[in-house]
């Protein structure tokens, strides 16, 4: 028999209990011998519940149990979620996590701990939920030579743009739905401000480059600037808009990553990627593109990658199948350098602007009107550097309304 200990019983933690559970037959005849939640660490008793028996509220029970195979952290957060997986690791337990913050902060130490060990770290549900894109890239994949990867990483921003799309509504009416829908924290910083994304993306990166990534040092952009004129804009131009994260290689180990609201049109998979769905892009050298759809978030779908993991440990108890990536931190390629087409929505008549906006951002733009709309337009610039984009449009500080990033992604 293979006992678990279990970090927590909220959402995600409630959720591997009852997969495995309810599957337990065939996750049993999967790993050769019967899974068993032996504890559940939680400061709540959930008296007269199912779970009654297994409640302890001391971590050290679960870390002095030498029947305790596999830790099982679902707590959130850096502490003491990072103190426990440690200690757990160094005692020859093997873990299994959803939390990304732990991950994208110190996944480079805790892989290297259980490689010591030779144990497992593992943690598909801190990326995609549900998706098993972390699985994919160490399987699947590894004959490729990932260039990029690129995608909707957050499932609550893109409800929002997508409610904000289809309801013709604004951005503080969809995140009071949001929240009510249970979509969106009472804070709902880390999603709308893409910090959400931002850890998944370096996680990503971290995987692809074998080196530290860290999410500080992606330029990120949230949502919060997003009006539904933006949306009535995009609609004419035959885009949508999508909160999008995305990493890519340059000459040989060199990475690139922005996490920021893009326009994307329907050539792109991702473009058909409605409400809390999530979609993962990923472009190998032999592979060419594939893409990874489904839920990036919730209870059960969230879980399901949790006890997936599990399974993955049970089987491989003393081998670590896990690559790691150094704890030297990579330089990622200054952003101001990449290449993009932003669209441009500016204040005032064309007639009157479009002269010094030609001088400026390329004889052949383009006028972009709203039906109704006579005090502003839009237009799309042509392909440059992020830098002299915010170079130029300085000149412009008092008229330019927005700018979002168009699909080019150099």
């Amino acid at each position: 028999m293979i006992n678990v200990g279990v970090l927590g019983f909220g959402t995600v933690g409630s959720g591997v209990v009852e997969v495995i559970e309810t599957n337990g037959k065939k996750i049993g005849k999967r790993i050769g011998e019967p899974l068993n939640v032996k504890y559940i660490l939680d400061y709540k008793d959930f008296k007269g519940t199912p779970v009654e028996n297994k409640i302890v509220h001391e971590f050290k029970t679960i870390l002095e149990d030498p029947e305790i195979q596999i830790v099982v952290e679902v707590l959130g957060g850096i502490e003491p979620a990072y103190t426990y997986v440690k200690k757990s690791l160094l005692a020859g337990k093997s873990v299994v996590t959803s939390n990304k913050a732990l991950v994208a902060a110190h996944g480079a130490e805790l892989l290297s701990i259980a490689k010591d060990n030779n144990i497992n770290f593992l943690f598909e549900a801190s990326v995609g939920g549900g998706i098993p894109i972390i699985r994919a890239l160490n399987t699947s994949l590894t004959a490729d030579e990932i260039e990029e990867i690129d995608g909707i990483l957050n499932g609550t921003t893109n409800y929002m743009l997508t409610k904000m799309e289809e309801d013709n509504a604004e951005y503080e009416d969809v995140l009071k739905e949001a929240q009510e829908k249970g979509y969106a924290e009472r804070n709902p910083e880390a999603d709308v401000m893409g910090y959400d994304a931002c850890r998944k993306i370096a996680i990503l990166s971290s995987l692809i480059s074998g080196h530290q990534v860290d999410f500080e040092d992606i330029y990120c952009e949230g949502i919060t600037e997003i009006t539904k004129t933006d949306i009535d804009y995009a609609k004419k131009l035959g885009y949508k808009i999508k909160l999008v994260a995305v990493s890519k290689r340059h000459f040989g180990n060199h990475l690139h990553a922005i996490v920021a609201p893009f326009m994307v049109g329907k050539e792109n998979p991702i473009f058909h990627v409605d409400g809390v769905m999530n979609a993962v892009v990923v472009r190998g050298n032999m592979l060419g593109d594939a893409m990874f759809y489904g839920a990036g978030a919730g209870k059960l779908p969230t879980a399901s990658a949790v006890v997936g993991d599990i399974v993955d440990e049970a089987k491989n108890l003393h081998n670590n199948v896990m690559p790691m990536w150094k704890e030297e931190t990579l330089i990622l390629d200054d952003y101001a350098s990449m290449r993009r087409k932003f669209f441009v929505r500016v204040k005032g008549t064309w007639e009157a602007m479009s002269k010094d906006l030609k001088d400026y951002f390329g004889k052949d733009i383009e006028p972009v009107f709203l039906d109704g709309r006579d005090d502003e337009f839009g237009f799309i610039t042509p392909i440059i550097m992020e830098g002299d984009y915010e170079t130029r449009s300085k000149v412009f500080k008092d008229v330019i309304l927005n700018r979002i990033r168009v699909e080019f992604y150099d």
